[in-house]
């Protein structure tokens, strides 16, 4: 989920080289700055996701919904 060409700004970080090649292995990166970057945007898109899944969860909550146990395994 890749967003607009944004103005970038230098960094310097402590990275253990091992975890970015990794990294750069498995989001397919042909850079180290492409790996950090492709995983902070599922971070991004991780975090939204979750968020949106918890309001469904709040609103589904609240909708007052009676939940019978059709197996009997959830025993009081």
């Amino acid at each position: 989920m890749p967003v607009a060409k944004r103005k970038t700004v230098p960094k310097n970080f402590r990275l253990d080289p091992v975890q970015i090649a990794r990294a750069k292995k498995a989001l397919a990166a042909s850079t180290e700055t492409e790996a950090v970057v492709r995983a902070l945007d599922f971070v991004i898109a991780e975090d939204a996701r979750n968020r949106l899944t918890f309001e469904a969860n709040q609103r589904f909550l609240k909708s007052g919904i009676q939940i019978q146990d059709a197996l009997g395994s959830l025993a009081e």
